[in-house]
């Protein structure tokens, strides 16, 4: 059985003035706006489609989507699972959001020595296909539970926690979920959502654009 489309195609330009937005966010932090650091995790809502809406629905969260910010000489990327699991320019990540918004939270002091093995960890994923199914194994893997899979290897501790989709609000988007599983609904199912991330106590926010 046909799956939704994962995410809406990003192909149509931008306007150069989102380019320029992309550019003075990622600045040096003057006026209030956001210093990246390295490690930093960064969450953002997607554009609207049935598994987007299904995601923020069932969490009751904005939170579509989360990556990692790495630096790259003196490029800033974002490390992420969004189709392939790849990393992305800060410019064209920050595209892909609705409206291009986006929430940062950092690792509090206790854990930023840990952070290069953080990044490490997170860029052993790289390759693998992006999982539909939301499943805790290594064959493919999506955005949250890359982060949260590669914080439990350095630190030994969970970022945010499991939870089954039985304690989601999934009821109704059963329909999209069946169209996903081939007719059936796995509530015993165990992942580790964008919402429960961001709510990690390891984390702080340091920074949230104003819509």
């Amino acid at each position: 059985m046909k799956t939704p489309s994962l995410f809406p195609a990003l192909t149509q330009r931008a306007p150069l003035c989102i380019f320029a937005l992309a550019l003075v966010l990622f600045t040096s932090g003057c006026n209030g706006q956001y210093a990246p650091q390295e490690g930093d995790i960064a969450f953002q809502s997607l554009p609207h489609n049935a598994i987007i809406d299904t995601i923020e629905g069932s969490t009751g969260s904005p939170y579509s989507h989360c990556g990692i910010l790495h630096q790259v000489g003196s490029e800033w990327k974002v490390i992420e699972a969004i189709g392939p699991v790849k990393e992305t320019s800060v410019t064209a990540w920050e595209m892909q959001g609705r409206d291009g918004h986006f929430t940062v939270y950092r690792l509090k002091s206790k854990y930023r020595d840990k952070i290069p093995a953080f990044i490490k960890a997170a860029q052993g994923y790289e390759g693998l296909p992006y999982d539909i199914h939301y499943e805790m194994d290594d064959k493919a893997i999506y955005c949250s539970e890359r982060i949260y899979k590669a914080s439990r290897k350095v630190t030994g501790e969970e970022l945010g926690h499991l939870q089954k989709l039985s304690e989601l609000k999934w009821q109704p988007y059963e329909p999209v979920i069946k169209q996903i599983e081939g007719g059936t609904v796995p509530l015993d199912r165990l992942m580790i959502t964008p919402r429960s991330l961001s709510e990690a106590p390891q984390l702080e926010k340091v920074f949230e654009e104003s819509k």
